[in-house]
């Protein structure tokens, strides 16, 4: 049960026990625009656990309409990566973990994204081994229309989930880059916490025949980017990082469903889920609000709180 502060007591009982459409549209707008939840609070003038209680809801509904949605995409290429962050704490300060949480400590977001469209056509949440691995390429395979040519890092645990799942029906190469300080120049301290420099790559082919000029990851990459600047939670050296895992896969079900059906895309004029043939019309988040309202239950007559302790909101 969520606790509510005095001030806020009555800020998601509205009438019929829930916020209005505008209020929901802002919530949910500013977390798929790089806002924290409380500073999402102060300007929605609502409580933080209203909308911890809005993100989960938001969650769970995109991403059973993600599962819905996004089948039988045709695409003739697609790039895969991972994305790393971390919830509660880092993984090398989880052991000494004042309060434990469920999943502290690194979190991998898989994506898989269609070259053309830019459209997301899969995403996962969770470790980065095999077996991870392998249950994101059984629904990005479970997802596709068609054969196509598939782009990975050089991440080993690709290898394997690869042939697992598409076998011999995949035209398959890896992307490797090497990194490191350009010949003869040493670290300058103010580059400290910016990443190495890319100072080669090697594609190598591994199934099938991929076209090499097309084996590249610029795209999924240039989305992770997209992904760390709209998703607080993601953004690095600040204390936004996630509380709980569960929120952390929420997040990622909202801004995905965003991302497809809601954000125009800046070079493609259009949304993501458009341009793959996935949505014949552009969505809003009032759309989205709107087919939330749908499926939720009939609000009733809210009793009385109950004083609960106190739970972790972000």
């Amino acid at each position: 049960m969520f606790m509510l502060d005095t001030k806020h007591e009555s800020s998601d009982i509205r009438g019929m026990n829930k916020l209005p459409l505008k209020t929901r549209v802002q919530i949910l707008t500013m977390l798929c625009e790089g806002s924290s939840m409380r500073s999402i609070s102060r300007v929605a003038d609502v409580s933080i656990n209203t909308v911890s209680k809005l993100l989960v809801d938001a969650g769970k509904f995109c991403a059973e309409l993600h599962d819905r949605e996004v089948r039988n995409v045709k695409s003739k290429r697609v790039q895969c990566d991972e994305i790393w962050s971390f919830t509660g704490a880092k993984q090398k300060n989880v052991a000494g973990m004042k309060k434990p949480v469920d999943g502290a400590g690194d979190t991998w977001t898989w994506t898989a994204l269609d070259s053309d469209s830019k459209h997301i056509i899969s995403w996962l949440v969770g470790g980065r081994d095999g077996e991870y691995a392998l249950a994101f390429m059984d629904d990005v395979k479970d997802r596709l229309a068609n054969r196509v040519q598939l782009t990975t890092d050089g991440h080993k645990a690709y290898l394997n989930a690869v042939e697992e799942a598409f076998g011999a029906d995949i035209d398959y190469a890896m992307l490797v880059k090497m990194y490191g300080e350009p010949e003869g120049k040493a670290v300058p301290q103010e580059r400290r916490y910016s990443p190495a420099v890319c100072t080669g790559a090697k594609k190598t082919r591994i199934e099938g025949e991929p076209d090499l000029a097309h084996v590249s990851t610029s795209h999924v990459e240039r989305q992770n980017l997209t992904m760390r600047m709209q998703m607080r939670r993601f953004t690095r050296l600040t204390n936004a990082f996630s509380k709980k895992f569960e929120n952390h896969v929420h997040m990622v079900a909202l801004y995905t469903v965003w991302y497809n059906f809601i954000r125009v895309h800046k070079t493609l004029k259009t949304s993501p889920a458009m341009a793959a043939g996935v949505s014949a019309t552009l969505w809003s988040m009032d759309d989205l609000c709107g087919m939330m309202d749908a499926v939720a239950p009939k609000p009733g007559k809210r009793g009385p709180y109950k004083k609960s302790p106190a739970e972790i909101s972000n």
